[in-house]
């Protein structure tokens, strides 16, 4: 398969990705398409649905050429120190590294520079991410109620209360701020790394935001000009 296009994020490393898309409705991406997939008639009628599915490559986790593909991996839902089938968890980790989203279309549009641009909300995947291909979203066949959730059931996303002092907090741009928030309360941590002293760094836009983690709530030290 080959790129369709590619997404831009306000996540420029794998730290702190939330680990699955929704999770952080304020974190906002820009769908632009390779040229030959800029056609205005390839999106027609997409304006009628509100979200759409991603299919895209884990680009930052390509296994070492050579490397044999691992059966199990460590879900961070466990702790990250109990192992399960790969195909039992999205771990990037996989035989092919391809990742599944659904995202909510924010705005297309097909006048701007390199049209058409689709923007989006609620993304889990870094800037320049690869997409191979975009489905919409169809709420009578891809929402089933009653649907189990194997073992995350029993180990739901754990959200921090995040204390961002006020004046940390003014140096990120208004409108980046909700995101930063979000981003945090999902626990950026490593599942296996619970030092309440260790001070952590998450890249967020064009800042630097460093914090650290007492009991459930993260506490933010400092935010950088990158």
């Amino acid at each position: 398969m080959k790129a369709i296009g590619h997404i831009y994020t306000d996540l420029p490393e794998k730290f702190g990705v939330p680990r699955q898309s929704g999770l952080a409705p304020s974190l906002f991406g820009k769908i632009v398409f390779e040229p030959e997939y800029r056609v205005k008639d390839a999106v027609r009628g997409l304006e009628g649905f509100s979200h759409i599915w991603l299919l895209w490559e884990f680009s930052e986790a390509k296994e070492v050429k050579g490397d044999k593909w691992q059966p199990t991996v460590r879900p961070p839902r466990l702790g990250g120190n109990k192992r399960m089938g790969v195909f039992a968890t999205r771990s990037p980790f996989r035989p092919n590294n391809i990742g599944l989203s659904a995202v909510k279309i924010e705005k297309i549009d097909t006048e701007c520079e390199n049209a058409p641009v689709i923007f989006v909300s609620g993304v889990d995947m870094m800037n320049g991410t690869p997409l191979f291909d975009i489905k919409p979203y169809l709420p009578a066949a891809d929402c089933i109620p009653e649907a189990s959730g194997g073992f995350t059931e029993v180990n739901e996303f754990h959200v921090l209360a995040v204390s961002f002092p006020e004046n940390l907090l003014k140096k990120l741009p208004e409108k980046k701020r909700a995101g930063a928030i979000e981003l945090l309360s999902l626990d950026p941590r490593p599942a296996y790394i619970k030092d309440a002293e260790r001070i952590f760094g998450i890249a967020y836009a064009d800042y630097n935001i460093k914090f650290t983690v007492e009991g459930d709530t993260l506490i933010v030290t400092e935010v950088e000009k990158t």
